[in-house]
């Protein structure tokens, strides 16, 4: 195991953080502490937008299902006449000056997360001054911005904030880092507006939210055909994603026996990564997919999920956003 991975494994309950992280731990809680004070009194500025803003975020270190909600948001409020755009700094990505996405956006320049979320028919802007990419959305016509992993970007005010939880880790040991996975004291949970707790258990307050599947869709054409029809055999499941175990344990209850081929979060995959010596199903998620069709072979399939939540969740935001800027 590498240090990143004894270090996770240890937040979570396996074996015993080393004694090093408790005083790099209360460090990092300090100037996180100044930082949000610096904001908070106005030394370091926050930058207003003439339109609503929405921020998503977790509390973690790692993946807990950021992005499906970002889609599902967008998607929803688009539905209710909203022309909602979606601002990333572009995590993975070389782009560093702020950007509109195109047609065919490439992962490798703007990052994976925003192609995924730009696939789903949302409009999205990335750039490390998250502010002036959020800018250009409101250029293109957009009147609100949902901001992608945003919930420790304080240089971008917002009216809304949502924070996602991993309903089975929650937030381990409860140390800040690197003793623990998290990004900001516990106490922060108190100053969001909305906790989604992605599956596992839920606490009192939280908005529950399921990831749903079911279908593959080949990266070499597209075709898509049901999960199901897999049950039973041994398939290689590939994930670059925050928490690969999710995606493993996803595939295990749909009846699959896996091949764990776990990768760091954002990894730039070759063709060689996943040359596995055979010819059983490769299965990744869409997120690893997206960097993955160019070099697409038959048996390669991206297995997509959606996020589901409660249609009162959706009005709550709304209520939120009228609140914030009457139409």
């Amino acid at each position: 195991m590498t240090l990143a991975e004894r270090l996770e494994a240890a937040w979570y309950g396996v074996g015993r953080t080393p004694w090093w992280t408790r005083p790099l731990a209360g460090l990092y809680g300090a100037v996180t502490a100044l930082r949000r004070w610096l904001y908070r009194v106005g030394l370091l500025r926050s930058t207003r937008l003439a339109v609503p803003v929405v921020v998503i975020g977790n509390l973690t270190a790692g993946g807990t299902g950021k992005t499906p909600v970002t889609i599902a948001l967008a998607d929803a409020l688009r539905r209710r006449g909203y022309r909602s755009g979606v601002v990333s700094r572009g995590y993975g990505g070389t782009q560093t000056v702020p950007t509109l996405l195109g047609e065919a956006p490439d992962p490798a320049v703007v990052g994976d997360e925003p192609c995924l979320i730009h696939a789903s028919g949302a409009l999205v802007a990335v750039g490390r001054d998250r502010p002036a990419a959020a800018q250009l959305l409101i250029a293109a016509g957009c009147d609100v911005v949902i901001a992608d992993d945003g919930l420790q970007h304080y240089a971008l005010a917002r009216d809304v904030e949502i924070c996602v939880i991993d309903g089975v880790r929650r937030f381990g040991n409860g140390r800040l880092l690197p003793a623990g996975p998290l990004r900001e004291p516990m106490s922060r949970l108190q100053q969001v507006d909305f906790r989604i707790c992605n599956g596992g258990v839920m606490a009192t307050g939280d908005v529950p939210m399921q990831l749903l599947g079911g279908q593959l869709r080949a990266l070499a054409d597209g075709h898509v055909k049901p999960l199901s029809e897999l049950a039973g055999q041994t398939v290689h499941a590939v994930a670059g994603i925050g928490h690969p175990q999710r995606f493993f344990a996803s595939l295990r209850s749909q009846g699959l026996q896996v091949i764990e081929h776990a990768f760091p979060d954002h990894h730039a995959f070759t063709a060689s990564d996943l040359a596995f010596g055979d010819c059983k199903p490769v299965l990744m998620t869409e997120k690893d997919a997206v960097k993955c069709r160019s070099v697409a072979q038959a048996h390669w399939w991206a297995a997509p999920v959606r996020a589901v939540l409660p249609p009162a969740f959706f009005d709550d935001v709304e209520a939120r956003l009228r609140q914030a800027r009457p139409r």
